[in-house]
């Protein structure tokens, strides 16, 4: 029986197929066998210094960030998180100028923030949620009311997911993440590993605001924020460069222009300033203005401003009374 070269081509051409197949089909099964995954466990102790080095600068929570982290990235195992280092599910927005990475979402083909390591996403969640208006609110709850955070999270708007709030909480709890919270400095935390970040998330040098070995600065706590006291020959970019900071921070933490220079002797905040002081009011006494009384109670002068009915830059005169905790009557 004649057999047509192109039949017999056809048939070796099949023949080779299946050979192939039968050689990578078991090694690709071996590899996604093999593939490791990072348990929440091991999640935790590789970015709890992240997640509390942002809480000491940012006031959020570490349990809510890494409870975040754990839920959005499904604890670093999402292709989201493999693909672009984004923990958080944080889309691009239109303010957003970085690397992008296409996933479906709610709806599909979405467009998500790329970070060149997960310290970056990590970095990034704190200053989205800080530069948000609706997650303002969430600033003025305490710090180690995680429950509160989560709720408030799910009601700004940060998931769709209508059980979002009560899956954060479950997280945080079964894995006792609000420990975290009572952190007041990196040094505190169990170091079993001294570089506890893979290649995909740089190491950190020493922490802002961990404080080791700052023998220059007395660092000190002011309505649970740190802060430190200038001293001769100290600038913002001095200290932003001891600090590991950004120059803006000290300006935005701080209330002031930018340019401006510092006193001897000024207090000047190291973390975001809190939105109420503990005590009631204040008793303007010579020589003090809002930003001077800001700073003594470590309150944003802004929400002082709202709290006493003023208009921005308008000053009070002496003896008048403050209210720093509550809207004037």
């Amino acid at each position: 029986m004649f057999v047509s070269p192109i039949l017999n081509f056809m048939r070796l051409h099949h023949s080779l197929l299946l050979l192939l197949i039968g050689i990578l089909f078991p090694i690709v099964a071996s590899a996604q066998t093999n593939t490791i995954k990072l348990s929440p466990d091991e999640y935790i102790e590789k970015y709890k210094y992240l997640a509390v080095r942002e809480m000491l600068q940012s006031g959020i929570p570490a349990s809510i960030t890494l409870g975040q982290g754990i839920l959005e990235s499904e604890a670093g195992n999402s292709l989201l998180s493999l693909g672009s280092n984004n923990h958080f599910g944080i889309k691009c927005h239109l303010d957003w100028n970085g690397d992008t990475f296409i996933h479906d979402d709610d709806r599909k083909n979405e467009c998500f923030r790329k970070y060149e390591s997960v310290e970056a996403s990590y970095i990034d969640h704190s200053q989205f949620l800080l530069s948000r208006n609706w997650y303002k609110p969430l600033f003025e709850l305490k710090p180690t009311d995680y429950k509160a955070w989560a709720k408030g999270l799910k009601k700004a708007g940060y998931a769709t997911d209508k059980q979002y709030a009560e899956k954060l909480i479950k997280i945080i709890e079964e894995n006792d993440l609000a420990s975290f919270d009572k952190a007041t400095d990196l040094a505190a935390l169990p170091a079993r590993n001294p570089h506890p970040f893979t290649a995909q998330a740089a190491p950190i040098k020493k922490s802002p605001i961990s404080f080791e070995n700052n023998s220059h600065y007395d660092i000190q706590v002011n309505n649970e924020r740190k802060f430190i006291v200038a001293k001769k020959g100290d600038n913002i970019s001095k200290l932003a460069q001891h600090f590991e900071m950004k120059e803006w921070q000290f300006y935005k933490y701080n209330d002031l222009p930018k340019g401006a220079r510092l006193k001897v002797g000024e207090i000047v905040y190291l973390q975001p300033k809190r939105n109420h002081a503990k005590e009631d009011f204040h008793i303007v006494k010579n020589g003090e203005d809002m930003r001077s009384i800001s700073q003594i109670y470590c309150v944003k002068l802004t929400k002082l401003y709202e709290n006493n009915l003023m208009s921005y830059g308008t000053q009070p005169k002496q003896g008048e009374k403050i209210y720093l905790r509550r809207k004037k009557a």
